[in-house]
């Protein structure tokens, strides 16, 4: 999951030619913790642990599909699709997911806000063998596929024109890479929670250590996601142990140091040269 957050939010930058993007600007994310809040509250109370566990992430992972194709459509027109419009329907569609899940969150007992709380904050605590096979195999699949796309996202740092004229087309690249995202993104939501912090920061750190190239960029992202996800979530199982911590909280304390120092060294050395 760790592998996939970080190769995802490198080709949403790409994508989007914005080093501050991650995977939630197209809505999966939002789109999948509302699905999840959605069947906490209409019912999985009622089922048994391992049947509800499933039951969230089915419902978290069609949220998830859901925003992403609203995005999509409000961005797609006869011209083509706007990676500008796109960025503002992901935004409008996380803003009305945030507000049902509030309205979700308002109706729900305390039970279920906590259940909803702890989703939010992301873990690894329901892992099992078939969870652990799905996430190989779409793992497999999104880590596979991503790369084959390294020379258009560097062509695309030129401008989609340019891409263009360059021979590559440009719609159908930004049809499959959402798509791709889309799925590793909500599959990763459904299985452990909300870890927003491993999309946005792995990839602006790879890309001050190695460079824009996504040749380099998306493996190298895919393996230092991985890599923060392992650490974060060994120090979750650990700090208070017995009691386990939201991994998502261990990925913010661990990262966000670290990536402030890194702009704070880009800075100096820029105002030096």
């Amino acid at each position: 999951m760790g592998a996939i957050l970080g190769m995802s939010g490198a080709a949403m930058q790409g994508l989007f030619r914005n080093p501050l993007a991650d995977p939630s600007l197209i809505g999966v994310t939002a789109g999948a913790s509302l699905g999840a809040a959605l069947v906490i509250v209409l019912g999985a109370s009622l089922l048994d642990g391992y049947t509800a566990l499933t039951a969230v992430s089915a419902g978290a992972f069609a949220g998830g599909a859901v925003a992403v194709v609203f995005v999509y459509r409000l961005a797609t027109s006869a011209t083509g699709t706007s990676v500008a419009t796109m960025l503002l329907a992901g935004i409008a569609i996380t803003a009305l997911a945030g507000a049902l899940g509030s309205l979700l969150e308002f109706h729900a007992d305390n039970d279920m806000l906590r259940r909803i709380s702890l989703w939010k904050m992301g873990g690894m605590d329901g892992a099992n063998y078939p969870r652990l096979l799905l996430a190989t195999l779409v793992g497999a699949a999104v880590l596979l596929a991503l790369p084959r796309y390294s020379g258009t996202l560097n062509a695309l740092l030129l401008g989609e024109s340019e891409a263009r004229h360059l021979g590559i087309d440009v719609d159908r690249a930004k049809i499959a890479l959402i798509i791709w995202v889309a799925v590793g993104v909500g599959t990763s939501v459904a299985l452990v929670g909300t870890i927003a912090f491993v999309g946005l920061v792995v990839p602006h750190i790879v890309r001050m250590l190695t460079g824009p190239d996504h040749r380099t960029l998306l493996p190298a992202s895919a393996l230092a996601g991985a890599t923060l996800l392992v650490v974060a979530d060994t120090l979750s199982r650990i700090v208070l142990a017995p009691t386990e911590l939201p991994v998502g909280i261990i990925t913010a304390i661990i990262g966000i140091p670290f990536f402030i120092s890194l702009l704070r060294q880009r800075h100096h050395y820029g105002m030096q040269s």
